[in-house]
């Protein structure tokens, strides 16, 4: 079932892609695993598919000891700086990275691995309280004081989209962080900075992959409705 799941929702990435004039292979589909057993990654492992996203390092640093070495982990939570040392080593990605401390601490346990890790910066575009983030006004002066660090590697940008019903509403969100993308490229000519644009989740992918995703987060569509109750 989860195969199946994470194939139609392929499909329809790949038909969004089409529609748009969007390469189909320019947009990765990053299976959110956060709770879900280790079997359900295996069932997508085995079919091919290496990179799967988690929230929490915990549960990070467990799976990646259990699984194949050659699994793409991306850290898309929230990450404390005191956990950053634990999932140094083998990170992929981190796609939440909101203040230079964090930044300077990812920089400092990825010298100590002798590895350069890539980076996001999580933009709030959508200006929700309870969401952390910058501020799309303050992201260009948050990139010139983490240029400096020599282990991380800035790769683009991360937003969440509020919840709501009608996507439509929230099609600002990804438009802005999209804009912020190129402003930011070409008013600082960074070409250390990638084009990632990590972005949508089960219930506004479609819109994301419109305005731009390179990065879709889906955990529900593909794994199904979590069950915090444990």
């Amino acid at each position: 079932m989860v195969l199946e799941n994470y194939r139609k929702v392929r499909g329809e990435i790949d038909d969004v892609c089409l529609k748009y004039g969007r390469k189909p292979e320019d947009v990765l589909l990053l299976p959110v695993s956060k709770t879900k057993p280790v079997e359900m990654i295996r069932e997508l492992y085995d079919a091919g598919v290496r990179d799967f996203g988690e929230n929490y390092v915990q549960e990070l640093r467990s799976k990646h000891e259990e699984l194949p070495k050659d699994i793409r982990w991306h850290m898309i939570g929230h990450l404390q700086r005191n956990k950053v040392k634990y999932i140094a080593p083998f990170v992929h990605l981190i796609h939440s990275v909101d203040t230079v401390e964090l930044a300077a601490t990812i920089d400092k346990e990825a010298a100590k691995c002798g590895r350069t890790i890539p980076i996001l910066i999580e933009v709030n575009a959508g200006g929700e309280e309870s969401k952390f983030g910058l501020t799309v006004a303050d992201t260009p002066a948050f990139l010139g004081e983490i240029r400096s660090f020599k282990n991380i590697e800035i790769r683009g940008f991360m937003t969440s989209a509020p919840y709501v019903e009608d996507p439509e509403t929230i099609r600002f969100v990804f438009r802005d962080l999209y804009k912020l993308s190129l402003d930011t490229t070409l008013k600082n000519n960074n070409n250390d900075l990638g084009n990632i644009l990590s972005m949508g989740m089960s219930n506004d992918y479609h819109v994301a992959i419109e305005e731009g995703a390179t990065i879709v987060r889906i955990g529900t569509d593909i794994f199904g409705a979590r069950d915090y109750s444990h």
